[in-house]
């Protein structure tokens, strides 16, 4: 606690003067020195209980006394923000985030850097899984190597592991206990890291770039789901290495796949968009041509508000452009499409439009962010259809983005995606993985 005295009062208005008096006190909390609180208790002015007691002590009784306004309390005396700067945060991340410098020309929203960032453009980007308790992050990148952080609740970062496959990373995702990362590269290999042993190994491969990786936890079975460019989709059993438990042949070439059990989406080369049903065998339930134009750059699945199940995803497109679908709707205006990551102004009287290269919803409010070859985020509400906020631009794309199991932690990889071409690489501009206090951000819009 850096700031030296702090009172918080709660008081019962007087309905008639409206009017705060020393006969209408409830309670009182006054910080005395070191980290012991004062807690008085008030009835008519008079005091009924007087305590002293430490940091333990204090959190039980405001535990006991103050329900209500528990997550107030504890973001101010806890904060460390000093008295002058003082105002109430949902969380740990976010209160580090209010008093975060990390500022700069490369750095325009404020946010926590983590340290010692890839050395090329982030293609995979991954938050640790429910099971574990703390926040580690892995990323992969063009420059053939997987790194793992340590996210810590003050914003700092800690690498904690580190592996250098033979191709780019194309994908990564975590087994369900957090003890594992898959990878899918472009050296047509998928692989397997245990990461408390630091070992590497090869369960499978495809005839081409393996595109994808989605881990499935049912509770009938688990499996690693792979896509790649030789046109298929396969079903690794991690108890029968190097033999696929299925095949699924695909008409074109696989971009993007998520999953959320029990639905897969499979998007193709074509802008063909394929959705299958995963409790037991797989079975496709649905086949359509993209709702976009152009060729498709992401994909994520979203969930019903009411009882968590998977309903529709959202794609993104080289476009600027996004779409909302459901699976199955009886209303067809539930679907719907809407512009975004273009310039706000006209340059040489055109708009600039650019692709959106990622799409993640948050895991508590069911809004969304993407993220484009502008530079920029954005926070949106899909059932309001509005945008909740705006990045400053960054100077150069954002790649990819995902959520922390809380929802409290954005973070975001910036580099170059060849959207500009080949001329416009430059490699001495430094790659950088962002993080960002978010969970107010995206909180749905209250319809007056």
């Amino acid at each position: 606690l850096t700031f030296d005295e702090i009172t918080i009062t709660f008081w019962k208005i007087d309905n008639s003067t409206k009017k705060e008096t020393e006969d209408n006190k409830i309670y009182e909390l006054k910080k005395e020195t070191g980290n012991s609180f004062l807690f008085q208790e008030y009835v008519y002015s008079q005091h009924s209980t007087n305590y002293s007691f430490g940091k333990n002590a204090f959190l039980n009784e405001i535990t006991f006394h103050f329900s209500v306004f528990f997550d107030l309390c504890l973001s101010i005396m806890f904060s460390s923000l000093t008295s002058s700067a003082l105002r109430p945060t949902s969380t740990p991340f976010a209160a580090a985030a209010a008093l975060s410098s990390s500022a700069g020309a490369h750095n325009p929203n404020k946010d926590f850097e983590v340290v010692q960032p890839p050395d090329d453009t982030v293609q995979a980007l991954k938050f640790s899984p429910p099971a574990l308790a703390q926040n580690f992050l892995v990323s992969g990148s063009w420059d053939n190597v997987l790194r793992v952080w340590e996210v810590k609740q003050d914003g700092s970062t800690e690498p904690k592991a580190e592996q250098r496959i033979q191709g780019p990373v194309m994908q990564v995702d975590w087994s369900d206990d957090g003890t594992k990362i898959f990878v899918a590269s472009a050296d047509r290999q998928v692989r397997v890291w245990d990461v408390s042993s630091n070992q590497m190994a090869t369960i499978g491969q495809h005839d081409q770039t393996v595109s994808t990786c989605n881990w499935v936890h049912s509770p009938t079975y688990s499996c690693l789901i792979t896509g790649s460019w030789d046109k298929t989709v396969k079903f690794w059993d991690m108890r029968t290495p190097n033999t696929p438990a299925g095949v699924v042949s695909m008409p074109e070439r696989v971009y993007f796949v998520d999953v959320l059990y029990p639905m897969g989406v499979a998007c193709l080369a074509n802008r063909e968009i394929k959705i299958y049903k995963l409790d037991g065998q797989p079975v496709e339930v649905k086949s359509m041509e993209s709702p976009l134009k152009y060729q498709t750059r992401s994909v994520s699945i979203f969930k019903d508000k009411t009882n968590g199940a998977p309903v529709g995803y959202a794609v993104g497109s080289l476009e600027g452009r996004v779409a909302i679908q459901y699976v199955e709707t009886v209303d067809p205006k539930a679907n719907f499409t809407f512009k975004c990551h273009r310039s706000p102004e006209l340059v040489n009287g055109f708009q600039e439009i650019y692709s959106v290269n990622d799409i993640a919803f948050h895991p508590q409010h069911g809004t969304l962010a993407t993220v484009g070859s502008d530079g920029r985020y954005s926070f949106w509400d899909k059932d309001a259809r509005t945008k909740l906020k705006m990045s400053e631009k960054l100077q150069n794309s954002i790649t990819r983005c995902c959520f922390n199991k809380t929802g409290d932690i954005f973070a975001y990889a910036v580099g170059y995606d060849w959207s500009k071409g080949h001329e416009f690489h430059n490699p001495q501009t430094k790659n950088y993985i962002f993080l960002h206090a978010c969970f107010e951000d995206l909180k749905p819009r209250v319809k007056k």
